[in-house]
This record gives structure tokens, C-alpha cells and sequence, in this order.
């Protein structure tokens, strides 16, 4: 599925920058996955989706740390809701669990073909340890990384997104040459159309219903490039440059 609203053509961008977990990096389910696996060991099952709602709360109650060190406690508060123990060994194991996640199906594929087109930039609220292995799983395809270690701050606040344009800044671009990709209305979509960035929404989640582990945004923020998937963003960029 492709919905263009942009007036501006893809060929109009020179640097696509990226939101990782969630859109590169399927975080929720290595949520999934390290809680079945605890659930199993202790001889029982859990729900998924449920599980993320859960985490979702206590992921972005005030005081919360950085991800994905924060698993540790987030699973204490999913451990107290299913009934699962509260160890030390658990709370390490959705860490490194989270921490390792692979990408999604498309993503490798979609951002080898990306980088012939654009120079890329990864804007990860994640530690910048995990941001090297997810940037390892990927293939190593950006020109630039920025971590909440490197920003010392998350999305969806601006000076995030300020130091990257810095950055773009002394390559000789402006943030006009910038198309921002994310699947997080909450984090990305809605702060990037305030900030004047043209957008494009990666709506993973299109065949579930609600946010998943990201919290919900005030108010959806309409893209100007909506696609279900990476490789379908890939397949546009391709053919505009072919045209």
C-alpha cells in the first residue's frame, strides 16, 4: 500500500533519516518472544499483545530509564500483572532479549537499496550498545547515528531532531532535504510535521488494531508518505529515480 500526499517527489530528498525501533527493528516482538519464553519455563503461556500494553504504562511512566535498559523494570511490572516471578535473571533476559532484536523481514533488503539513493541517519531513543547491533543486523547501511547517549535526549522532543539537522547542516544540506521515516506517530510523525520535515509513516502495525508498546499520539498527525512496509518506501525511491 502507498499513499502519497508529499508535493515533494522522492527524488527531491538527499538524506532519509530513521527511526529504528519499531521501524527498522521488530522490538515488539523480541517483547514477545523473551516473554513466551519466560512464560514457558515456568509452565505457563501469556498474551502477547496484552503483555505490550502493559509494558507500554510502565515504559512511559515518569522516572523511566532509558531503553532498553529499562526492560529490566518494565518486566517487573508485566511479571506483577501475569503472575510471573520477579527475578533478577528475568529482568536481565528482556534486556538482553530486547537489546538484540532482529530486524523485520524487509528491513535489510529495503535499506541496502535506500543508501544507493540517499545518505542515511539513524535517530534511535535507544542506547547507543544496542543501537551497534541493531545497526550490525542491518547491514551497516547509515551515514549517521544519533543515540539518546550522543543527543542526551528522546523523541519526540525537538533538540533531538535539531542536532541532527546541525549535522546535516555542515554536510550542506538543510532540513528541506530531509525525509523522516518512522512508524511512531507519537515519537516521530507528529514532531517532524511541526518541525517542517517532510514525512513518511512505515505503519507497521496496519493489521492490528491499536499502538502496540508505543504510546498513543493526541492526535494522528495525517503523513505525506504513508506505506505499510519498508521495502514498499524502497520500491517507490527506486522507481521515482528510474523515471
Amino acid at each position: 500500500m502507498v499513499i502519497e500526499t508529499a508535493v515533494k517527489p522522492l527524488t527531491a530528498f538527499s538524506y532519509v533519516t530513521f527511526d529504528v525501533v519499531g521501524t527498522l527493528i521488530d522490538f515488539e516482538g523480541a517483547i514477545k518472544n523473551a516473554l513466551a519464553e519466560i512464560a514457558t519455563l515456568e509452565g505457563g503461556e501469556i498474551d502477547g499483545e496484552e503483555a505490550l500494553s502493559v509494558y507500554r504504562d510502565a515504559r512511559y511512566e515518569p522516572g523511566a530509564g532509558l531503553y532498553p535498559d529499562d526492560l529490566g523494570r518494565c518486566y517487573s511490572r508485566i511479571a506483577a500483572a501475569f503472575g510471573l516471578p520477579d527475578t533478577e535473571e528475568y529482568r536481565r533476559l528482556m534486556v538482553d532479549r530486547v537489546g538484540d532484536a532482529d530486524p523485520f523481514p524487509d528491513s535489510f533488503k529495503a535499506m541496502d537499496r535506500l543508501k544507493s539513493h540517499y545518505k542515511l541517519i539513524a535517530m534511535t531513543n535507544a542506547r547507543r550498545w544496542a543501537f551497534e547491533k541493531y545497526e550490525a543486523k542491518l547491514g551497516s547501511p547509515f551515514w549517521a547515528g544519533f543515540t539518546t547517549d550522543d543527543t542526551g535526549t528522546e523523541k519526540p522532543d525537538p533538540a533531538f531532531f535539531h542536532q541532527v539537522f546541525d549535522h546535516v547542516a555542515k554536510d550542506g544540506g538543510g532540513k528541506e532535504a530531509i525525509l523522516h521515516t518512522a512508524q511512531s506517530q507519537y515519537h516521530d510523525i507528529g514532531i517532524s510535521r511541526t518541525l517542517g520535515i517532510t514525512n513518511a509513516w512505515i505503519q507497521r502495525r496496519h493489521s492490528q488494531a491499536g499502538y502496540g508498546a508505543t504510546i498513543a499520539p493526541e492526535a494522528f498527525t495525517e503523513p505525506d508518505y504513508h506505506f505499510h512496509a519498508l521495502i514498499e518506501l524502497a520500491d517507490a525511491a527506486d522507481a521515482a529515480f528510474d523515471a
